[in-house]
């Protein structure tokens, strides 16, 4: 390990990873909350209960939506869709087919894989790698209008727009059906609580602040986003089930985007990203609704309209942090935070492949129409050899590195990694390949903590807990080097956010390295950093490419950093090679003086 690595700020160990989770505090609140619920129903009249009961199916299903939503990012229309399953395979059981505890569980079986089916379906069509998060909200937009026109042609089947009543159901007592129910949302509760403050949930917090910088970290975010969807589908339709077995009446209602949208009402207003919040608000709103719809019939929706409105526009964040900050201010007492987690060296992984040359390009060209951003590249890389790429803006060094770590990005040619042709791969199968790319600007997750974002750049090769966060951060040495040189290692619990510029430099240089890559693309790493910085930066490169035997594809203006680190350097024009060698023939060649010299060592890169 590098001497610098095992300095005390960051209390670096050898240490196996050891789980830290929140179940003692979700079963002490999971415990109050049923005892709540076990002696609500002997304190209020029959007709509130009544409600709460849908109303607390309804709020499970609100839970969903705030994960998709207000953890991940994916504004969902669709999860009246799913509820609507599960209610019409209860009632189509129950009246075609058959009552009793076997149908019952046949029902709900049928519900659950119907919705998951429908869930990957609409997951697999809304999150293809490149499509735009507007996409996905068209897709699950138009899933409830086409499910609710299938049980309008459903005809006595479904019952059109009728829908189905009287079907045989469990009559239990409406304490019962409140115990169910209660108990119900307050599991789905506890364990939404426990995955989204799991290293797991911390991933996609990072999915929905940074999608790109995730799949250039290896990690799969369509297939992350799908199961999520798929996961939420299922608990929508059990809470559908529930609902119609209770209420013995299912309606196209119950599957459309007026409820679709309801439910993001309800979870904007009570907090999205707080998951209580939206629970809240789904009940107050639901029980509200029944007893003043009755007195206005015409106004009570536009009264939520409004309401929506104002907090929306006042209170972006919902009404739970309102009130979590306030009560924070009435009973002050000692709140600590999160440890943060302790730094480990990372076992050595050794590249196995015995090739000189991991990095062959050929041919390779990109257009975009008729413009001809790169045309003809063909270049080879060595292990340990720091290759700089020099150029002109508009050169095309950036739309090189894309079309390297990108395989959907080149128009042409071939790129072969330790020789694997690089396919039509989408950037976390490139990672895969050993590929680490990092941007011309600081690209790091803002509201995560440094620990977090080294933690979830090592998602690929320390898979993240579902239930539980680990207390120990494996680090290669290479990434532990940048975060103990740079300061790093004494602010693992601050947010990224607040890191100065260079700081956020190195962090997503460290988060580059964490993921143990055998090629390294870096697009101007010491952009905005001090000559102190900028000198470090360039040690800790010279010893990547000597000790660990990296090849290192540099992209830099600075033509006094480029030749005091480089290995070799190419000079890009127009999209061509124009000059391919040792530092001493490129950097001080008359091209580089005449042409190049003052746009490299003055421009800001090639435009993404």
């Amino acid at each position: 390990m590098a001497k610098g690595a095992q300095t005390s700020s960051a209390k670096v160990h050898f240490a196996a990873a050891k789980p830290r989770s929140d179940i003692r505090t979700v079963l002490k609140g999971g415990v109050l909350a049923l005892l709540v619920l076990g002696v609500a129903p002997f304190f209020l009249d029959i007709y509130t209960v009544n409600i709460l009961i849908r109303a607390l199916f309804l709020a499970t299903l609100a839970l969903t939506v705030d994960l998709l939503w207000g953890y991940t990012g994916i504004l969902t229309f669709g999860q009246s869709a799913f509820f609507g399953i599960g209610a019409y395979a209860c009632a189509l059981v129950f009246t075609h087919w058959g009552f009793g505890a076997g149908w019952a569980i046949l029902a709900l079986v049928l519900g659950i894989i119907a919705a998951m089916a429908v869930a990957a379906l609409v997951g697999w069509l809304a999150f293809y790698h490149g499509a735009a998060p507007l996409y996905g909200s068209i897709v699950t937009l138009a899933l409830p209008i086409v499910l609710t026109q299938i049980v309008f042609a459903g005809g006595r089947t479904t019952g059109s727009s009728s829908g189905l009543s009287g079907f045989p159901t469990y009559y239990w007592s409406i304490e019962i059906w409140f115990w169910l129910a209660g108990a119900f949302l307050v599991v789905v509760t506890g364990l939404a609580w426990l995955f989204v403050r799991s290293d797991m949930g911390r991933v996609l917090v990072a999915i929905k602040e940074n999608e790109i910088r995730c799949a250039y970290l290896g990690i799969p975010v369509p297939r992350i986003k799908i199961l999520l969807m798929v996961a939420a589908g299922g608990i929508g339709a059990i809470a559908g089930f529930g609902y119609a077995a209770f209420t013995n009446v299912v309606a196209p209602e119950l599957t459309g985007f007026l409820l679709g949208t309801e439910l993001l009402v309800w979870v904007a207003l009570g907090g999205r990203g707080t998951l209580i919040g939206p629970v809240l608000g789904a009940i107050f709103i639901d029980v509200t609704s029944s007893y003043l719809s009755g007195s206005f019939p015409f106004y009570w929706k536009l009264l939520v309209g409004i309401l929506f409105v104002v907090v929306i526009v006042a209170l972006p964040q919902g009404l739970m942090p309102v009130v979590t900050n306030l009560w924070r201010r009435l009973v002050p007492g000692k709140r600590s935070a999160a440890e943060p987690a302790k730094l480990a060296a990372a076992p050595k992984r050794e590249i196995a492949e015995s090739v000189d040359k991991p990095l062959i390009v050929r041919g390779v060209h990109r257009h975009f129409g008729s413009l001809q951003v790169l045309q003809g590249i063909d270049f080879e890389a060595e292990k340990g050899e720091l290759l700089s790429l020099v150029g002109p803006n508009g050169a095309g060094k950036t739309t090189l590195i894309r079309c390297i770590a990108d395989g959907y990005e080149r128009s042409g040619g071939d790129i072969t990694i330790y020789g694997k042709p690089l396919g039509r791969w989408a950037p976390d199968r490139c990672v895969a390949l050993g590929i680490g790319r990092k941007f011309q600007a600081a690209n790091v997750f803002a509201t995560l903590t440094v620990g977090e974002c080294l933690r979830v750049a090592r998602y690929r090769l320390d898979p993240p807990s579902t239930w539980a966060s680990d207390t120990i951060l494996n680090l290669p040495e290479a990434a532990l080097r940048i975060v103990e040189e740079t300061g790093l290692g004494e602010s693992l619990a601050t947010e990224a956010r607040h890191l100065a510029h260079g700081q956020k430099q190195a962090l997503e240089l460290a988060m580059v390295l964490a993921l143990e890559p055998s090629i390294v693309l870096l697009d101007e790493p010491t952009a905005g950093l001090t000559r102190v910085e900028r000198e470090r930066i360039g040690t800790i490169l010279t010893s990547l490419t000597e000790r660990e035997r990296l090849s290192v594809l540099l992209v830099e203006h600075d033509l006094d950093f480029v030749r005091k680190i480089s290995s070799r350097v190419i000079v890009l024009h127009q999209g061509r090679i124009m000059l391919d060698g040792s530092v001493d023939e490129v950097v001080g060649s008359e091209l580089i003086r005449n042409i190049y010299a003052g746009s490299a060592q003055g421009g800001r890169g090639d435009p993404e």
